[in-house]
Formats: structure tokens, sequence, C-alpha cells
């Protein structure tokens, strides 16, 4: 109804989980990264939890939109189901061929159903594609809908799981998955990420970033002290936001104004969410000139400006704010992160934090005589603050890529160092270039091999098994052990309340885990903030 007065192509606070309006902040950016990190680590759980309207549906779309093309989706969005309900639902969204039911009568057993699902995954997978389940609203599974689940994660080749799971749902499912029952299942989870509100900041880069996307170009409908109101009443919940800004622009058309005021703010609050809006008296007074840089989506989309109304202008359909120019920024735009054009320079740079300059040559390979291994991951800002280690950044800005050395972070300001000088930069900026992938350095222990099997031993089996009897406070086993069921229980126990994917296997997360909860000396991300684990 107001698209035409606005001049806009379309609605641009619709309600609708439309991945073309979908907000990068950081939560969403590593809410995605953990989704697509889940199709690539072999199996298991991954878990995405969030309020009601944070965006859980929308980043979901936005994870559909981005599979690759040998990746086959089951997608369940109504998991009020049976266990037969929930296993014929997964046949008919794989289009699995069920056999029919033994004398020509009855409904098809769980068994029936299991070893249809058990063929169709392995002949997939025989043709190299991965097969992804994923349930949203999945707070709402029963007790043996999700056993039955735990029980699919069984279905396995000896390389790897032949299911990935995926449940979205509201934060009861978190506390769902901690029951004792279901610890089985919580153990299978190998990626967990909780989607929170927007902060203020974020409100205003998510209002910015939705006008733009609907074609509002350079009015501002929205001035400052309003956005700061909207914030305090939606508590930065998108969908909230949405219904109000929508409503805001509905009683803007209907009263011919130029710009949501302070009043029709009020009196949409109200009709939304049944209170008034308070707008502060000094929204009434003349403004300084001053912007709001709002950082727009991913991808490099452009700044825009949230620009204050002067007050002295009446809001009639005819006037509209002028622009103004932006006052110095006190952290640069993403266009000036501090970064390398090279990879390798920026690997360099990470060694000197080691204190392990390295020789000429691949950077990797001069890392190894130092007793250094890169390890490259993906999974954004949050799996590094569960790492707690400097890393190399991959930032992307349209067809440019740059590396950016991480060497600081708290839950604002991320510290990029280059040639040995260090420059903050804000959080919510790094995370519009940053795509998710790092690359970092640990060390290995003496002796150290890529997988230990049960009953091998060596120095590095000796020393997994001294940092978990150090970490449990229980004696340390004799040199030379075999890596018994008792040491590989510990791991996975360590794994599970580590975050990591709790499969008894030391991979180089686990070791650098180990490695730092044993009091290992090496950089950390986090512990110059005082925020180190």
């Amino acid at each position: 109804m107001y698209t035409r007065y606005f001049s806009l192509r379309q609605p641009p606070f619709s309600i609708a989980p439309d991945p073309r309006y979908l907000f990068m902040s950081e939560r969403h950016r590593e809410a995605l990264a953990h989704l697509l990190y889940g199709i690539g680590s072999g199996g298991g759980v991954v878990v995405l939890t969030g309020d009601i309207g944070t965006g859980k549906t929308t980043v979901c779309r936005c994870f559909i939109e981005q599979l690759p093309l040998d990746c086959k989706l089951a997608y369940i969005f109504n998991p009020k189901l049976s266990v037969h309900e929930l296993l014929l639902s997964i046949c008919d969204e794989f289009q699995i061929t069920l056999q029919p039911a033994p004398g020509g009568a009855g409904a098809a057993s769980v068994k029936t159903y299991v070893d249809a699902i058990n063929g169709y995954l392995l002949a997939s997978h025989a043709e190299g594609n991965n097969n992804v389940l994923v349930i949203d609203e999945a707070q709402n599974l029963s007790a043996d809908v999700l056993e039955q689940l735990r029980l699919l994660t069984n279905l396995e080749t000896s390389e790897r799981k032949l299911l990935q799971i995926i449940l979205i749902g509201q934060p009861e499912l978190r506390a769902m998955l901690a029951r004792p029952e279901l610890e089985q299942l919580a153990q299978r989870v190998i990626a967990r990420y909780h989607l929170g509100a927007l902060t203020e900041l974020e409100t205003a880069s998510y209002i910015a970033h939705r006008l733009a996307v609907a074609g509002a170009g350079a009015t501002a409908l929205f001035a400052r002290p309003l956005v700061r109101q909207v914030y305090r009443v939606t508590r930065g919940v998108p969908r909230r936001i949405n219904l109000l800004c929508d409503r805001a622009l509905l009683g803007a058309y209907v009263e011919a104004a130029s710009v949501v005021t302070p009043a029709i703010l009020r009196r949409a609050a109200a009709e939304v969410f049944g209170a008034p809006a308070s707008v502060p008296s000094a929204y009434r007074l003349p403004l300084a000139a001053g912007v709001l840089l709002a950082i727009a989506a991913a991808g490099g989309a452009a700044a825009w400006q949230l620009l204050p109304r002067d007050a002295a202008t009446p809001a009639t359909a005819q006037a509209r704010p002028a622009p103004v120019i932006p006052p110095p920024m006190k952290t640069p735009p993403p266009a000036v992160t501090p970064a390398y054009a090279s990879a390798d320079d920026a690997l360099r740079e990470l060694a000197g934090l080691w204190g392990a300059p390295l020789a000429p040559g691949a950077p990797c390979q001069a890392a190894r005589k130092r007793n250094l291994h890169c390890y490259q991951g993906k999974g954004g800002l949050y799996e590094l603050r569960l790492l707690d280690r400097p890393a190399i950044l991959t930032l992307r800005d349209g067809q440019q890529v740059a590396y950016a050395v991480l060497s600081g972070l708290d839950d604002t300001t991320a510290t990029l160092r280059v040639n040995g000088t260090s420059q903050p930069l804000s959080v919510a900026a790094l995370a519009t270039r940053f795509d998710g992938v790092y690359t970092t350095l640990w060390s290995a222990p003496r002796g150290f091999r890529d997988a230990v099997a049960a009953g091998e031993m060596g120095p590095d089996v000796d020393w997994i098994g001294a940092r978990l009897a150090q970490l449990n406070g229980i004696e340390a086993p004799a040199l030379n052990q075999p890596f018994d069921r008792r040491m590989q229980q510990l791991l996975r126990d360590f794994q599970a309340a580590q975050n990591l994917k709790a499969d008894g296997v030391a991979g180089p997360r686990t070791y650098m885990r180990l490695a730092q909860l044993g009091g290992v000396t090496e950089p950390r991300l986090l512990a110059a903030k005082g925020q180190g684990k």
C-alpha cells in the first residue's frame, strides 16, 4: 500500500523469510557458517537455536540456497510426528521407494523404513553425494522421535556417517537435549549455535539494509533517535522490528508524512504491541549534523546512512530530509580493513605471534620445521572464540580477496596486525567481509599421528593421557600404555564439553584445546581481554 508512495520496489519489512532480506550480522554469519560446516563434517548433528523471530528460518532458507549440487536435502517443517510419520516423511523427501509390506497388508514397520533409508544412503554415498536432513521447529519433537534420529546417525560406512542432521528450534530445544535420557543424542552434536537478538547498532543496520534492498535509495525514513526507540521497543528481535517498522511506514503513508515521526512511531507501537514507544524529548530539539553509518548486507553491500531529521522542517509529503556529510569514523569502514593481499605474507605475520620467524619458501612447510602445523577451518568468529587462538581470516569484497591476521577479539572490537602493527576494527565491520574461512597454527605433541587407533601406543598417546588425567584430576597413566576404551571415553567426554565432534579421535582442534586447558604457553585470541579459557 505504501510502497509506491515511498518509491519502494516492495514492502521492506515483510515477515516472510525472504533470503534477499537476510541481514548478515555477525551472529547470522556464524549461524550460517555452522550450518555450512555441518555438510562437510562427515555426519552427526548440528543444532541451531534462537528465540522466536530472531531469523532462524531465514538463515535456514539462505543455507538451502547455498547447498552444493552433490548435496541431497530433506526438509521437514512440521515435526509434530510419530516415529513412523517421521520415517515416512524422510522417505518422501528423499523420494525413497518402500518395498511392499509382507503379505500385502498393514503399515510398514520401523525396520522397513530404516532399511530403505539405509539402502538409499549407501547408494547415494557411492555416487559421491551428501545427504542432509533439516528439521525446523525441532523443539516440538518427542523424545521417541529424537531417539530415532539418534539411531539414524548410526547409519555409516567405515569412513563417515551417511546422514547429516540439522535441528533448528527455539531455546527449549537446548533444554531437551540436556535431558539425561537424550545424552547419547547430545553426544552426536558436532556443532551448536544460539542466534540471539540484534544490538542497537545492528538494529540500525538491519533497518537500513532492508530499506536499501527494497529500493529506498538515499531516503532516510527513520531518523537516528527513532531507530534507538525501535530497538528499545522491539529488544532487537528482527520479527518485532519488521512488525513495528511496517506499521510505522503505513502510518506515515496514511498521514501523508515524508518520514516516520515520533507520534507515528508511538501509535504504531501501541497498535502492534499494545504499549506506546517513549520517544525522548531531545528528538524535538534541533539536532547536530551527523549520521549513523550502518553496514549493509553480506557480499560487501554499500553502507547506508540513517540521517537525523531537522526538527525545524515540517513533516509534509513534499519535504524530505537533506543529506548530510558523515563525521569522521572512530573505526574505519570495511573498505580499509588492514589486510594482506597474499595468504603467505599473512601466515608469516601469524607465525611471528608464536615467536617463530619462518624461513623462505612455502610458509606451512617452513612452519612444520618449527613444530607448527597449519590448520584451516570454517566456522566464523564463533568457532575462533571457542578455539581462543589468533588466526588468518579470508576477507571478500566482491571478487577481491584479502587476508587479515586476527590477533585479539572481544565482544565489539577485533584487533588486526599488519607488519607488526596492531589496529582495532569493529566486529560488525569485520563481519561484512569475513567469509568464515580461517587458518591458524598449532603445536603438535611429539610423535603426533593424524589418527590413533584403539590399542596403539606412543608418545602422542602418552601426551593425550597425561592431559586428560590433568583435566579430570585423576592419576596419569604410565608411559607407553595403549589407547584403550577408558581413555577414548574420557576423550569423547572432553570433546563434548568443548563443543567439538565427540568421536574419540584426537584431531587438530582437540589437540588445541587439550594444550590450552592443560596450561601450554601459546598465543591467545581472548586472553588479552581477560577472557581466555
